[in-house]
């Protein structure tokens, strides 16, 4: 049999692995999808996506067929002994940070179909039913062997290869990746199921406790919840040996509230894990994803998490698979997400502890300092902006980093390697202009510099587009800055310098230093 050959060999086709397929077609890079199972996933799984997603589903143009899908939660009630003891507003919370300012709530499963159908309307596939039976690299590629269902196996050869295959992967396993960290001895329950109560519905209802962890998620659909709960320590059966029905008796027991659970349609018990890889790669094969990092549910990171990978390896691969960059440019995907990955699991693990930890003095804490002191937290600007820009990721970052370039023109707290900020041009989000699947120079400027982008685009229109911004006082205060400056953005929309050198020098020697042409 004749043997495949494409750019990329993307191994799952989960959340990560469809991402990375979609960022591919943006960048007109070719690829196959390998995955073992029938069709994208039956079960909800993940539920939260976070602005950041949201923001890189608009690239896409999903971002709004994923919130008409989904449902915004308005709220955060905290309850204790039957009673609502707190609340947090949550519809506006990054509001003035991004054009998302919410959590929306859409389950993995709708977030597969939305990706999947994107691959498709762009005539492209995923290989069903199809494993992954071994893989080689050397020095100009990778060669993989699958096999499908009906046994019939077939020979892949690319220039690089992506495992998205999950906490159990394949390809992290080949590479002889480790995948160290710690498991959490509580037992965890998830089920998806009707609620009825007399509670307002659009709320995220979480009951505290001393030994347990009890939260109730709103879903799309007439009382639809997803309940994600933990067990008394000491109560550790493996999957399996819990039936619902002690699920339900649990929840009724700890949440203290008269409801009606009905019309489960997935439970699953399960113990966490906080783990990540070593490296996020080895030669030309990568890991994203679970794959390269698991943790605990806190803060619905994961599957956010697997999007932002893809999204950040994507552009990469796309240069240097087009000749525009060295492979030096690739390291850089280890470099950032795995510094990233290392700041994911202690922050989910110290989220996991205000929220589920035994020991007495976070029990006290939990059930009774916070949630009195809650919703004042979030009243506060300051709080307020450092809680979503932590929860939502567009506060994740690459200062320091190789690719980005510090200069003295960073005058405020904006710096090379953030996300740019949000802000609105013309009553539009400034992202609105940043679609293109390449660099962008921006110039800020109470002048005229079309002549100047005209230049600039004869010299690196290939790689990157020019646009002049006229600063308003919104822009001068989030750049701290009133004069005319340029901001050199990368593909992914974070920050690679800023500099008052309004030419043509400072993006050529950027470029060139990181060998990108």
């Amino acid at each position: 049999m004749n043997t495949i050959n494409t750019d990329v060999i993307i191994i799952g086709a989960g959340p990560t692995g469809l991402s990375l397929a979609c960022q591919l077609i943006r960048y007109g890079i070719n690829f196959v999808v390998v995955e073992k199972s029938d069709a994208t996933t039956r079960f909800s799984k993940a539920i939260g996506v976070q602005a950041r997603t949201l923001e890189i589903y608009d690239q896409l143009e999903l971002a709004q067929p994923a919130i008409e899908r989904g449902m915004i939660t308005e709220r955060i009630r905290l309850v204790e002994g039957g009673q609502v003891r707190g609340e947090m507003e949550l519809a506006e919370l990054g509001s003035g940070l991004s054009q998302f300012p919410y959590m929306l709530m859409l389950e993995q499963s709708k977030n597969e179909e939305l990706l999947y159908e994107f691959v498709q309307r762009h005539d492209r596939e995923v290989l069903w039913n199809t494993e992954l039976e071994s893989f080689a690299q050397d020095e100009t590629g990778v060669t993989a062997q699958i096999k499908s269902a009906s046994g019939e196996s077939q020979t892949i050869r690319a220039k690089y290869l992506v495992g998205c295959d999950g906490a159990k992967s394949v390809v992290r396993h080949g590479l002889g990746l480790t995948f160290e960290g710690s498991t959490f001895e509580r037992l965890f329950y998830v089920a998806d199921t009707r609620v009825e109560w007399d509670l307002p519905y659009s709320t995220l209802y979480v009951c505290l406790a001393r030994e347990v962890f009890t939260a109730f998620f709103p879903m799309p659909g007439e009382h639809r919840y997803r309940i994600i709960g933990t067990f008394p320590e000491g109560k550790n059966q493996e999957d399996g040996e819990v039936l619902f029905e002690e699920i339900e008796r649990e929840i009724k027991e700890r949440a203290k509230l008269s409801l009606d659970i009905s019309d489960v349609r997935w439970f699953s018990l399960y113990k966490v894990h906080s783990r990540r890889v070593n490296k996020f790669s080895e030669g030309r094969c990568f890991v994203a994803g679970d794959a390269a990092h698991i943790h605990s549910p806190a803060g619905a990171q994961g599957m956010n998490t697997g999007i932002q990978d893809s999204y950040n390896l994507a552009w990469k691969l796309a240069l240097v698979i087009k000749a525009n960059a060295t492979e030096r440019l690739l390291e850089t995907y280890n470099e950032e997400r795995l510094a990233n990955a290392k700041r994911l699991l202690d922050s989910t693990d110290r989220m996991f502890e205000l929220a589920a930890g035994s020991h007495w003095l976070m029990s006290f804490f939990r059930t009774v300092l916070f949630p009195p002191l809650a919703g004042l937290m979030t009243s506060v600007d300051a709080v307020r902006k450092r809680l979503f820009t932590l929860i939502s990721q567009i506060g994740i970052n690459y200062q320091g980093d190789w690719l980005s370039q510090e200069t003295d023109d960073e005058q405020g707290d904006v710096k090379a390697g953030d996300r740019l900020p949000y802000f609105v041009v013309n009553g539009k989000s400034i992202f609105d202009k940043l679609k293109q699947p390449k660099f962008h120079l921006l110039i800020f400027s109470k002048g005229k510099h079309q002549a100047f982008c005209d230049e600039f685009l004869k010299n690196f229109g290939h790689i990157s587009d020019c646009q002049v911004i006229p600063i308003d006082s919104h822009i001068s205060r989030i750049f701290e800055n009133e004069e005319e400056f340029a901001v050199l953005l990368r593909p992914d929309n974070y920050i690679a310098f800023i500099s008052s050198d309004i030419s043509l020098v400072p993006v050529r020697e950027y470029l060139e230093a990181r060998s990108i042409s």
